[in-house]
Order: structure tokens, then sequence, then C-alpha cells
């Protein structure tokens, strides 16, 4: 009896050692704390309880029985992780189909979005996503520990700076607009993976009266982060139900301005080297190849992007063999492979981009810098991460030209 007592402890242990486990690994890293250390005590609990049964036999059982409904309380919790809700609200939609609007147009700034803080609904968001369209990405299994390494992330870098490196960018396309008399057109920005969401934005530009809606598009390419969005937007039927048009902007790989963008940024900081001695990667995201046969765009606009920039540095006078792409993630050449050709090509001052991320966020924060500093680099090469696009003059320039194109077409 006493043996059964205790196996049936060990079992019930094992399932919340499990469930508590995943909480460790996916919480608030103000809670961390508390389930580590319930995690560590179920663990010493589910030891001491088999410590406990002599026979070696029952001993065994405990064992095999604890694994088992420790993978049970895993399996059960990261479901309930990944069936989480969005918590992020859309506002009531209060105007009338016929009610008469402002005469004005909206520019809903329209972009990925990453939160401040460590919050995981995005990624699991995307995780559903794939799984509907039945796309492989991370094993159901390890998913609480991709959004562990997440919060990892969050923890050394502080915090993101995307959102506010956004708010920047939208305001200075304001300035922009209102340096040039206009007055009357309104911006409401929107993030696919923070708040507000882009069909959110859309309402209140509906609810304030907009007669047009532009909605600008602030991704380099064509991928399914665009093609999210602009579902959430397509479901209120705007046009339909107000007569309101829905314009979207092309994505910016093919900006010839944002491209110059990355030249002025490494004249900026050439500081008096020669040319021959600098060097420039252009780091890409990148995503599985069997993700390229849905989203074909999304690496062929991106490698375009980056081969066209390179042809303008060539055109400056930069050597070619010290100009190079490499990708993030999932594709090659890895940035630690570009920086060992263009050590031994002897230059002593290496740029790299986040070519394909709008505004700093952890990628260009954390994972690229991580990437380039794998290689051992002499003493007297120096590297500079020059980020993402971010809030430069240029940049703002060529999103203005995407709208102002939309503003002008019949």
């Amino acid at each position: 009896m006493r043996n059964i007592f205790l196996v049936t402890i060990t079992a019930l242990a094992g399932v919340l050692l499990g469930w508590i486990f995943v909480e460790y690994l996916v919480v608030h890293p103000l809670r961390m704390s508390l389930f580590l250390t319930l995690t560590l005590l179920l663990l010493f609990a589910v030891i001491f309880m088999v410590h406990l049964l002599k026979k070696r036999r029952i001993r065994w059982i405990a064992v095999l029985l604890a694994l088992i409904t420790l993978a049970a309380g895993y399996t059960a919790n990261t479901r309930r992780f990944l069936n989480r809700e969005d918590p992020r609200t859309v506002p009531e939609l209060t105007r009338q189909a016929g009610d008469v609007g402002g005469g004005h147009l909206a520019v809903v700034y329209f972009t990925h979005g990453e939160p401040e803080t460590y919050n995981p609904i995005g990624w699991i968001n995307q995780f559903n996503e794939f799984d509907e369209q039945g796309i492989q990405f991370v094993p159901f299994v390890a998913r609480p520990f991709f959004a562990y390494m997440l919060r990892n992330k969050y923890l050394e870098a502080g915090k993101s700076m995307h959102r506010q490196v956004h708010h920047e960018m939208l305001h200075s396309l304001k300035q922009q607009y209102l340096l040039e008399g206009d007055s009357t057109t309104r911006f409401y920005i929107s993030f696919l993976d923070d708040e507000p969401r882009p069909d959110a934005a859309v309402i209140d530009a509906l609810n304030n009266g907009a007669d047009t809606i532009i909605v600008l598009q602030v991704f380099l390419t064509i991928s399914n982060h665009t093609a999210e969005g602009q579902h959430l937007i397509h479901e209120l039927n705007v046009e339909e139900r107000f007569g309101v048009p829905v314009i979207f902007t092309e994505p910016m790989w093919s900006s010839d301005l944002l491209k110059s963008v990355f030249i002025e940024k490494v004249y900026d900081r050439m500081q008096g080297t020669t040319k021959d001695k600098v060097a420039i990667a252009l780091v890409g995201h990148g995503q599985p190849d069997e993700w390229d046969v849905e989203w074909a765009t999304e690496t062929e606009q991106e490698m375009q992007f980056r081969e066209d920039i390179m042809e303008l540095f060539v055109e400056e006078g930069f050597r070619r063999e010290n100009l190079g792409s490499a990708w993030m993630e999932f594709k090659e050449p890895e940035p630690s492979a570009l920086m060992e050709t263009f050590v031994r090509n002897g230059v002593t001052k290496i740029f790299y981009f986040s070519t394909a991320i709008s505004a700093d966020a952890m990628h260009s924060q954390i994972d690229v810098p991580r990437l380039v500093e794998e290689y051992e680099f002499p003493e007297d090469v120096e590297t500079i991460n020059l980020g993402a696009w971010n809030n430069h003059p240029t940049v703002i320039e060529a999103l203005k030209a995407r709208v102002d194109l939309k503003m002008t077409e019949p």
C-alpha cells in the first residue's frame, strides 16, 4: 500500500513538474524566478519519492511513470500556451454605411512590429499560421524553448527599440507633409505583432471620417507578413460597406531611394578609411527553402535588393570582392564566413547591415551582431553595426515617395 501511494504521488508530481517547467520557459521575466524555484522543488520531490521506494522494480516503474506524466504535463501546458488568445483589442466601428466622410486622406503606416518587452503572442500567432498552412517551423515540443530563447534576447538587450523607432519614423513622415503644406492628411501607426493591429488602425481612420485610405507597407518584400496584414484589413470589407477605397503601397525592395541609404550610412562612418580597405556585409533575414515554395517573393526580392545595393557600391568605387551578402538564418553563407573572406582581403573596417529590418529589433540588436562576432577578428579590423533602416532622412523620403505615388495614381 505504501508503494502504491508513493508511486501515485510521484506520477502526480511528474505532471506538475512538466506543467510548471513550461511555465518557467515561457513566463514574463518578472515571474521566471518563481517558476524556476517551483520546478526545482518538484524535481526534488520526484527524486525523493523514488528514493523512498526500496524495491528496484518498483523504483523503475515509478521513474517510468514520472517520465510519462512529466511528458503529459509538458504537452498539455505547451498546447495551452500555443492556444493563447491574442489579447490585442480592436475598436468598435461606429461609422455607418452612407456616412459622409471628412474629405481627408488617411495613411495607415503598417509594419512588422515587435513588443518593447518580452511578449510571445506574435510568435504564437506565427506558429498557428504556419500550422494552418502546413509549413514546418519549430517542432511542437520545442516551441516553449523557442519562447525561452526569445526571452533571453530581451534580457540581454533590455528592450527592443523597434516600436520606438517606428514611432519616430512616422513622426518624421508627418513632418515632411506638414513642411509641404499638407495639414489634412492623417496618419495612423499599426503593427502586425504589436498594438495597434492594422485592422484597428483602419477602423480608427474610418471612424474619423477618412474618404481614402492608403496602407503604407513598411516591409522589404511581399511575404506572409504583408499577406496577413492585408487579410486583416480585407476582412473589414471597407470599400463594399463604406465606399472608401483602401490602397496598398508596394513593399520597399524596389525603392532606389532606400537602396541609396546604405551608401550614405557608410560614407558617414568611414572617417578617412580608403574604399579599398572597407568591406560591406548585407545580412538578410532568410527563410527555409520549403517556405520559398509558398512565398518565393520573400527570398527573390530580398536577394535582388541586396544585389542592387552592391552594384551601387561598385559604381561608387568600392571593391566588388569586399562586398558581400549573407543570411541570418536558414540559408548560406552565414555572416562569419563572409567576415573571414573580408579579413583575407586585407580590409581594416567592416560595416554590416540588417538589410531587411525596417527598424532596429532583436535581430539587428542581438542576432546579427552575435553571428558576425562568431569570427575572431584581428585587432586591427574594426566592425561597425549599421543596423536596420531606421529614422534616416532618405528612408523617410523613400516611404513618402511610396505614398505620393498612390496619391497621384488615377
